[in-house]
């Protein structure tokens, strides 16, 4: 294995001590020191084992249940009627950044998500498959070889910038904007992306004023397929208030970067961490599509999501009261033994692969899912046309959040495919 692979895997066993004598209600699933450190799984297999319904009363993060187990995520994730979206999805309330449809209960939810649900439909999603090739094979033919680059930089954030560019017709130039938008809206002031308060509302006014001014632009002319001008065409989402339009804004900038950029390096982890699965693949490129699912379910791209109690609810012994915040633990459900053999393997034939939770599931299910899959098997396609090993050359550097599992950092270094 390689070795900073192994590095970033022993980070989980050096805390598995810690996290299994500690006093339970000690343990805190929302401290960011855990995601930023590699650190979170063995807390989450002890809650899994020992207290699947468990209630913080001393959390970083406020006051909270934390479900952790498969089947109970799953069934609380389509509980409408008893679980809602409001006000919030995260353990944060009231920012600029959360008034959109995912932060809504039927039938406001399913009124502004319509809007835009054709932008990832089968009809738009096979016109850009060709695209999407095109621009992977610029970057990938772009790389060095031989010598450690930024994975991150010049694959994972390139990429998904591209894309998320191409789905609002936004200012080619300016694309990477996009990306720097997504982490500032999901950081807090404490996670290195921003100086201050005052800096990430800086940044965010600014995003603000810049699609404040694509929407007046494209107000009179609402034809094209890019997201404002499907906001604009619906009567649900025309007359938005301009706290609803900039956190549907944030919602869909968010949406599109995270899932596929951190899916990109996950993947190259993973296959450094089983190396094995990196041969079985390489000698039967059949196996991609399911990889990527695997992939996907590996690596959780989004920790959790929140709702809240409307009504008393009865779990596991447990009286979860109306009124009492609810975290949904995917990245636990996807690490759930009992749902998936071997849960901390990364298995590129994986049967149940696609049954994974890093989607959610009910009627927040992603929207985007489908255009993150195809944009993740193009890219192993051309990767595994090109290149024999994709080596780490560095330790993966993770964000210090409970919300996005992503990553800062990653240096690779190419070797290329033999031809003849």
């Amino acid at each position: 294995m390689n070795p900073f692979a192994q590095q970033d895997l022993d980070r989980i066993e050096a805390e598995r001590v810690q996290a299994w004598s500690m006093p339970l209600a000690a343990i805190d699933p929302a401290d960011r020191r855990l995601f930023e450190e590699n650190a979170l799984f063995p807390y989450f297999e002890r809650l899994r084992r020992e207290d699947p319904v468990h209630y913080h009363e001393a959390s970083y993060a406020g006051q909270f249940w934390s479900i952790t187990r498969y089947d109970d995520i799953r069934a609380i994730d389509q509980n409408h009627a008893v679980f809602s979206s409001e006000p919030s999805v995260t353990f944060a309330e009231g920012d600029v950044t959360q008034a959109n449809f995912i932060t809504m209960d039927q039938p406001r939810h399913h009124q502004q998500r319509k809007a835009v649900a054709p932008v990832t439909g089968p009809t738009n999603l096979a016109a850009m498959q060709d695209l999407i090739r095109a621009r992977v094979c610029v970057i990938l033919d772009d790389l060095p070889i031989g010598q450690p680059f930024s994975w991150v930089d010049r694959v994972a954030i390139e990429l998904t910038t591209q894309m998320l560019a191409t789905l609002f017709d936004f200012p080619w130039e300016q694309r990477r904007k996009l990306t720097r938008w997504s982490d500032v809206a999901t950081s807090s002031t404490d996670s290195g992306v921003n100086e201050s308060k005052a800096s990430r509302q800086a940044e965010l006014q600014e995003c603000y004023d810049t699609f404040r001014a694509l929407w007046e632009a494209r107000k009179d002319d609402p034809s094209g397929n890019d997201l404002l001008s499907l906001l604009l065409r619906s009567e649900d989402t025309r007359y938005m208030s301009p706290t609803e339009f900039f956190g549907n804004v944030i919602l869909l900038i968010v949406g599109g970067n995270d899932t596929t950029r951190n899916s990109i390096t996950g993947g190259v982890l993973a296959l450094n961490q089983y190396p094995e699965e990196f041969e079985k693949v390489k000698a039967n490129p059949k196996f991609i599509p399911n990889m990527v699912s695997e992939i996907i379910r590996w690596q959780t791209p989004v920790n959790y999501m929140r709702r809240t109690a409307l009504a008393d609810f009865e779990l596991h012994g447990n009286t979860i009261r109306a009124g009492d915040r609810v975290a949904m633990w995917y990245v636990s459900g996807n690490r759930d033994e009992t749902v998936f053999d071997h849960a901390h393997d990364l298995q590129i034939d994986r049967p149940n692969a696609r049954s994974h939770l890093s989607f959610g599931y009910g009627i927040h299910r992603c929207m985007g899912n489908r255009l993150a899959e195809m944009q993740l098997r193009i890219l192993w396609e051309e990767l595994l046309a090109r290149f024999d090993s994709i080596e780490l050359a560095s330790l993966p550097y993770r964000y210090r959040s409970n919300l996005i599992r992503g990553y800062r950092e990653m240096y690779v270094e190419l070797r290329a495919k033999a031809r003849g």
